[in-house]
């Protein structure tokens, strides 16, 4: 029943900013850490940033200090917004996230189905 959909993905030129947006739904009683990664063609899939519930962050070396995790714990929602974007950064990003269900006594990992970054040189 619970879902995670992303959205925001597509092409922008490097240099430039996108934001994406990740919402879960359903029966949820409570959200614990939301994770963004990221995956390239014939590349293992790499955790790109994360932020625990009370909203501590972390990031991947690579993208620190180019890309803001922030969530909306009032809208389920985890957002990553993304500047100074480089062709290295394309890739499928997939939210990720520990989810209490009303119906389940612990949590579970979700994830949603992946939306498209391709940045161009």
């Amino acid at each position: 029943q619970v879902r995670l959909v992303e959205s925001g993905g597509g092409l922008v030129q490097a240099g430039g900013s996108l934001r994406l947006s990740c919402a879960a739904s359903g029966s949820i009683r409570s959200i614990r850490a939301m994770r963004w990664y990221r995956q390239a063609p014939g590349k293992q899939r790499e955790l790109v940033a994360a932020i625990s519930s009370g909203g501590s962050a972390d990031y991947a070396d690579s993208v620190t200090g180019r890309f803001t995790i922030s969530r909306d714990n009032a809208k389920n929602t985890v957002y990553l917004q993304m500047g100074s974007l480089k062709p290295d950064d394309t890739a499928v990003y997939y939210c990720n996230a520990a989810i209490y269900a009303l119906r389940d006594s612990g949590a579970y990992e979700y994830w949603g189905q992946g939306t498209q970054v391709t940045v161009s040189a």
